[in-house]
């Protein structure tokens, strides 16, 4: 019986390079991690180049680190780099809600609802990973109501630099329960409120990651 054929080398890659982009930015790999093409080949029983082709891709994006040794690592950033990531977060986040507030129909904000009680429940379990994944899901789901994927492809590229050093802040900080600026934003959507969502969102991106460069 003639075995079955590999998946073919794009798909392969593609699979491997979306399974880790999750990863990095959920903050499942710590800061300075390594990762090497034979390991991740073996891992997802691949051939080298579709290894290769993701994480040249996950490097491109700033996902992950190339030392001039050839040695890929998950980013390990200094106080500086995470600041300029925050003004970024913190000049694009609140646009992208002020965008998508004329289309926060209440379906909307009873999904938003759902995942908040979902990142309260990771909070209450001590679940970095859970807490970031809930976290991302929040605010990717109302910022893709504002119909600007450009903006938001630019955002999703913040936060996956941010993910291993995020998952590094939650475990440190031991948290007892969610930070109440989701509830703030939720709000705001309800009262159709542009200048407080704004106010909101900068307020609950630029106090998470103020503990980060602390």
């Amino acid at each position: 019986m003639q075995k079955p054929a590999r998946p073919a080398e794009p798909a392969a890659h593609e699979r491997l390079y979306r399974s880790l982009r999750q990863q990095i930015m959920h903050g499942e790999l710590a800061p300075g991690q390594a990762l090497t093409l034979r390991g991740l080949a073996r891992q997802h029983d691949l051939s080298m180049t579709p290894a290769r082709e993701a994480l040249r891709r996950l490097v491109a994006e700033g996902a992950l680190s190339l030392s001039a040794s050839g040695r890929v690592t998950t980013p390990e950033l200094s106080n500086e780099r995470i600041e300029e990531l925050a003004m970024l977060r913190a000049l694009i986040e609140p646009e992208l809600a002020s965008r998508a507030l004329p289309r926060a129909h209440l379906a909307l904000i009873e999904r938003l609802q759902t995942i908040n009680a979902a990142n309260a429940e990771a909070v209450a379990r001590r679940d970095a990973v859970g807490y970031i994944r809930t976290n991302l899901e929040f605010h990717r789901t109302l910022y893709l109501r504002a119909q600007a994927p450009a903006m938001l492809a630019i955002v999703e590229t913040v936060w996956l630099q941010l993910g291993p050093t995020m998952r590094a802040l939650y475990g440190r900080l031991r948290r007892s329960e969610a930070p109440p600026h989701h509830r703030m934003i939720i709000a705001s959507l309800k009262a159709g409120d542009e200048p407080g969502l704004r106010l909101a969102l900068r307020t609950d991106v630029t106090q998470g990651l103020r503990h980060l460069a602390g």
